[in-house]
């Protein structure tokens, strides 16, 4: 497994997502994190609104594992905050970070975080309430490190106006299919095509330039959240491409999906979602391969973006 420095340790370029996790035995909770482990990845991204009930994801994890203090030590725990179900509607309030780091370390069943994100932005953020948060949950020892979900540049900016702690990732989704924040680049200064139209603030070179991991979530979904787009007939010149790549390289699919985000030289993180073990070591063998650039934009060009 590639592993890159995150918040200065050394993170698996490919990540573990626990937000389907609630109905599953422990058994099977054990076994999937097993297989992850196995496969090299020691990262594990929370949130607290992951299941149909408050922590309900967190819980199901901790009550599976039970974690000793020494295995604790052997894992990264990453959760998120922010978003309120009822409504629905975002709180970065300091009131509210509080109550839902608490929150996530009861469920967790540890004193601490490794890593809090913002899980997507809250429209009335004030800053000063934000970094009064951080400040107070990084002194108790009880967060260790901080980043956002979701963000622009310029929202992390503001952030950034009154925060102290550094902002060590971004989680944003991304996978060959849903790549605008890729595509527009490529297309920069092109009349007419919708490509080039930059939404986000240029939110790649951004993170690059400061430092910031982008954590890439749903890998595998053609849009968002409709349907993966291996294997899929809505695809067919992309699942092409992917399966000759995937059999000269002597790995699953999967692993090519994997493989396009790690070879971009960002250093970003896959942000697995899935709960089949099978697919969790499949993809994990897309840590390392050495897609060339042609193979790349090769992909990139199957998935309907213009290469000008």
């Amino acid at each position: 497994m590639k592993t890159i420095d995150l918040a200065g340790n050394a993170a698996p370029n490919v990540v573990l997502g626990l937000m389907r996790i609630e109905r599953m035995s422990d058994e099977e909770v054990r076994g999937l994190i097993a297989t992850a482990r196995d496969s090299g990845i020691d990262f594990f991204d929370h949130a607290d609104i992951y299941g149909e009930t408050l922590h309900a994801c967190e819980r199901r994890f901790a009550e599976a594992m039970r974690f000793t203090p020494s295995e604790r030590e052997q894992v990264t725990l990453q959760s998120k905050a922010g978003i309120v179900k009822d409504g629905p509607y975002f709180d970065f309030s300091y009131e509210h970070l509080i109550e839902s780091v608490e929150g996530s370390l009861r469920a967790l069943q540890t004193d601490y975080l490794d890593i809090l994100l913002l899980h997507r932005p809250d429209a009335l953020v004030e800053p000063d309430e934000v970094a009064r948060a951080f400040d107070e949950l990084e002194a108790a020892g009880k967060v260790r490190a901080f980043g956002v979900s979701n963000h622009t540049p310029g929202q992390i900016e503001l952030l950034k106006s009154s925060v102290r702690q550094p902002i060590v990732a971004n989680q944003l989704q991304l996978s060959i299919t849903h790549a605008p924040i890729i595509a527009q680049g490529v297309a920069a200064n092109m009349q007419g095509l919708a490509q080039s139209t930059v939404l986000d603030g240029g939110v790649v070179d951004y993170c690059r330039l400061h430092g910031i991991t982008i954590q890439a979530w749903s890998p595998l979904q053609a849009g968002f959240f409709n349907g993966v787009f291996l294997g899929s007939p809505d695809y067919p010149e992309l699942n092409a491409v992917v399966d000759r790549l995937a059999a000269q390289y002597d790995v699953p699919p999967i692993a090519i999906a994997t493989a396009w985000i790690t070879r971009h030289p960002a250093n970003m993180q896959v942000v697995l979602g899935t709960t089949n073990a099978e697919r969790v070591a499949g993809a994990a063998l897309g840590s390392a391969v050495p897609l060339t650039r042609p193979e790349w934009y090769e992909l990139f060009r199957a998935a309907g973006y213009q290469v000008p």
